[in-house]
Parts: structure tokens; C-alpha cells; sequence
């Protein structure tokens, strides 16, 4: 309880200090939630080319876009490891998709809010526009969440770690 206090206050600290507030966005009928600083009030919604529902959203101005990538998967991995392995090919993917032309790397081992059954991985791209991408998918088994913010200026990274950290899955 004191961790989501302290956590909760740190977000909403930041949100002050940066004249924007966060606020809480379902994730279309997902049962899925995110925090932006941006009107992500209505999801797009698609399916994948196994049927698994995808919602997109995409906000911003001209300081920065904030998107969410959402998939409930039609069969939960309960073997989070493995879970992990399709949350990288799925990054991989969108990295052609977003012409991305340059990364740091996977940075594996994040948890969602601490939790043990959640699996996170951080990346920063350049795409062949020169914008700065951060970039933070998250799995749970059940779903994949990709959480990114991109800019042609230098990201402000206490706004986006409180963005990528922002989501909630079905239950949370």
C-alpha cells in the first residue's frame, strides 16, 4: 500500500511540475488503462492477422506524441519468459513499421507497478524523420502493451517514464 502511495504521489508531483496532468483513459472494452497527458478517449480498434483484437490511440502536439498499442492475446502464455520472447518480436516488427533506423537496445527485467507476473522491456529509437522515441511494452500473458513517446526534440524523460509506467492491465 505505501509503494502505490508513494508511487501515485511521484506521478502526480511530476504531473504538477510539468503543467500537464495525467489522466486515466480506458483502453476501449479491454478492461486495460492508461495514464497520458494527452485525449486518448477513443481507441481504435483492428484485428491482427490470428484475430486478436488490437487497440491504437495516438496523441500529442507539437512538444511530443504519446501512442498505445494494445493486444489481448487469444491464448494466455502462462510461461511469462515466453510471453516476453513474443513482446520482443512484436517490438522488432514495429520497428519496421515506424521506420525505425537506429536503437540502444532491449533493456529487459521491468516489472509493471512491482508485480512478479508482469514483464517489461525499455528501448530508445530513431526513426528516418530524426525523431527520439521511448519506447516500454509490457506483458502480462494475456495481453501485450506497447507504450512509446516520440519527438523531434529531446525527450523530457520525467514526462515519458510516467507515461510508459501509466498502464494498468485488465485487473490492476
Amino acid at each position: 500500500m505505501k509503494k502505490l502511495l508513494c508511487s501515485l504521489l511521484m506521478v502526480f508531483g511530476f504531473a504538477i511540475l510539468y503543467g500537464q496532468s495525467l489522466k486515466k483513459y480506458g483502453i476501449g472494452d479491454s478492461g486495460c488503462s492508461v495514464y497520458s497527458f494527452c485525449d486518448h478517449g477513443k481507441f481504435d480498434v483492428n484485428f491482427s492477422e490470428d484475430a486478436a483484437k488490437v487497440y491504437t490511440s495516438e496523441c500529442g502536439n507539437a512538444d511530443g506524441y504519446y501512442g498505445v498499442i494494445c493486444i489481448k492475446l487469444l491464448d494466455s502464455i502462462t510461461n511469462l519468459p515466453k510471453a516476453e520472447s513474443v513482446l520482443v518480436a512484436y517490438l522488432d516488427n514495429l520497428k519496421k513499421l515506424f521506420k525505425i533506423t537506429s536503437s540502444t537496445g532491449y533493456g529487459k527485467g521491468h516489472r509493471l507497478k512491482g508485480k512478479e507476473t508482469t514483464r517489461g522491456i525499455l528501448d530508445y529509437w530513431n526513426d528516418e524523420e530524426q525523431n527520439n522515441w521511448k519506447v516500454k511494452g509490457w506483458t502480462d500473458g494475456k495481453f501485450i502493451a506497447v507504450l512509446y513517446t516520440y519527438s523531434q526534440k529531446t525527450l523530457n524523460e520525467t514526462k515519458a517514464n510516467a507515461f510508459l509506467d501509466g498502464l494498468l492491465f485488465e485487473g490492476m
